[in-house]
């Protein structure tokens, strides 16, 4: 009797561990655009207030990046590295905007704190993030993943990173945008 018990116990943990699993996987595993695609458009509020489209951009270079939250180490150092850069990311016509499910005044309190000029937008209801792929799960909180798409002005995406090295991210879109503008 004693035995059966453990093994239903058991059956039952595998099962529940599985679905927890499969659940989990469901929401984290959107494929991401991939080079070649035209990129998917959407409209999120920015720490302005101000809706910004991705067709905004259009004629543009567009650096999209997926950030997983507001003040935290990584992400403050890959912002402060666009930041820092930003000079050379107009010289070649390319803007960045970086993409959370923070909230508008958890962005607004960010670029005050860090000294951040460039947009970043608000994906509360977590679409857009998911529409491109870059959903993650930090101990059962969905945020973003550390992933960039490079967007040509015609609206291609032409090349993109996953799980990014914060503090050498903004050389490796710099050097690839430099190596699409010589073409």
């Amino acid at each position: 009797m004693k035995t059966t018990k453990v093994a239903v116990l058991a059956t039952l943990v595998v099962l529940l561990a599985g679905a927890a699993l499969t659940i989990r996987g469901m929401a984290d595993d959107t494929p991401l655009p991939q080079a070649g695609q035209v990129a998917p458009g959407f409209t999120l509020p920015s720490q302005d207030g101000s809706n910004i489209s991705l067709d905004s951009f259009r004629g543009k270079w567009v650096v999209l990046y997926f950030y997983p939250k507001d003040m935290t180490t990584g992400c403050t150092i890959e912002a402060h590295n666009f930041q820092q850069d930003i000079a050379k990311y107009q010289q070649l016509d390319a803007v960045v905007v970086g993409v959370s499910v923070d909230s508008t005044d958890s962005h607004k309190e960010f670029c005050a704190k860090e000294g951040l000029s460039f947009k970043l937008l608000s994906d509360q209801d977590k679409k857009v993030v998911a529409q491109y792929g870059s959903m993650g799960d930090h101990m059962g909180i969905k945020m973003a993943k550390r992933n960039t798409f490079l967007i040509d002005p015609q609206g291609k995406i032409v090349q993109v990173w996953t799980g990014v090295n914060p503090s050498q991210h903004s050389e490796q879109v710099l050097a690839a945008l430099n190596g699409f503008e010589k073409k």
